[in-house]
């Protein structure tokens, strides 16, 4: 059920290794569900509770922990062999005199590492507290050092595979986008139009399916759309009302994100042009990217192309995913 071939699972895992190298680190303790995917193909929808990588340099595969009845999702879904898939009994979960990462210290002493470098996710959302300070007490001989974004720099550059699921992901996309384009108009429901927008995300083409994925659809209108990241309510659309859509499609965790503006009616002659900059700034700036050039220099050419109209976007024009 590997979604990639083991021989670019392994591939990941030496280039993680090396970075570790570099950092000095022994151990790698992966916390972040993408990190997770990326190295083992782990795909439960279990990140609620605490479970990771433990990640040894001088290991052929890592070992996955978690609570148990998650383990067999991790049997399923990754190349490890059996013995590298170890999981807590429940005891450990939401206790308040016993915590995951005790068990977590004991899988370290065990392999012989309690007085290694052990690093750590320090800024992720599934990295807690708690979790940092039951290792520091469960192994008072090794030092914790900060890992974070040691996975997330090798995801930057994908493979031809990874490349075909986000042009998947964009088929799927373009289904969705104009599905919420078509309906909305004066009177319509903005919870309908969610729902058929869901559907067709998952539906997707006929040839694969969508899977969901990490956002919301954004689909704010009128006045709301005065802030990032809103979604639908019980309103009905007015007419000559702005609606913004941000809508993102995910094939196997590999999302293609796009965003739209649409009017119920007819824009007045501001917006018209305002349009008519951004169109221009956006054309001006896919025009300029290559190989080679950094975002700051996107961002500059961005900033150029706007100036001397009334636009003004005083955020960042956009982000890798």
């Amino acid at each position: 059920m590997l979604l990639f071939d083991i021989l670019e699972y392994k591939e990941r895992l030496n280039k993680t290794k090396q970075a570790m190298a570099k950092k000095g680190l022994d151990i790698l303790i992966v916390t972040d569900p993408a990190n997770m995917n990326y190295i083992t193909g782990y795909d439960g929808w279990s990140f609620y509770v605490h479970q990771g990588l433990i990640i040894f340099i001088d290991k052929d595969q890592p070992i996955w922990f978690g609570r148990e009845q998650d383990s067999n999702g991790a049997r399923i879904t990754t190349w490890l062999d059996d013995e590298n898939i170890i999981g807590y009994k429940d005891h450990y979960v939401q206790s308040q005199t016993i915590h995951p990462y005790d068990f977590v210290s004991d899988l370290i002493k065990e392999h012989q590492y309690a007085n290694k470098i052990v690093g750590v996710e320090k800024d992720n959302y599934y990295f807690t507290a708690c979790c940092y300070e039951h290792l520091l007490k469960g192994l008072p001989l090794a030092k914790i050092r900060d890992g974070e974004l040691i996975i997330n720099w090798l995801r930057v550059i994908k493979s031809n595979k990874e490349i075909d699921y986000i042009k998947m992901a964009g088929k799927i996309l373009e289904n969705v986008m104009k599905t919420a384009v078509d309906l909305i108009e004066s009177g319509v429901r903005e919870g309908d139009v969610a729902a058929q927008v869901y559907k067709t995300m998952i539906a997707g083409t006929p040839e694969f399916s969508g899977d969901y994925s990490a956002i919301i659809p954004i689909i704010p209108s009128g006045r709301r759309t005065t802030t990032a990241h809103l979604s639908w309510t019980d309103r009905k659309y007015l007419k000559n009302e702005i609606v913004l859509l941000e809508l993102s499609r995910c094939k196997h965790r590999y999302h293609a994100p796009l965003a739209r503006t649409v009017i119920t009616g007819t824009p007045s002659r501001e917006l018209d042009n305002i349009s008519k900059t951004v169109i221009h700034g956006l054309n001006t700036v896919v025009d300029f990217i290559k190989p080679g050039i950094q975002a700051q220099d996107i961002e500059a050419k961005w900033r150029d192309s706007i100036s001397g109209s009334r636009g003004v976007k005083e955020s960042r024009i956009g982000y890798s995913f």
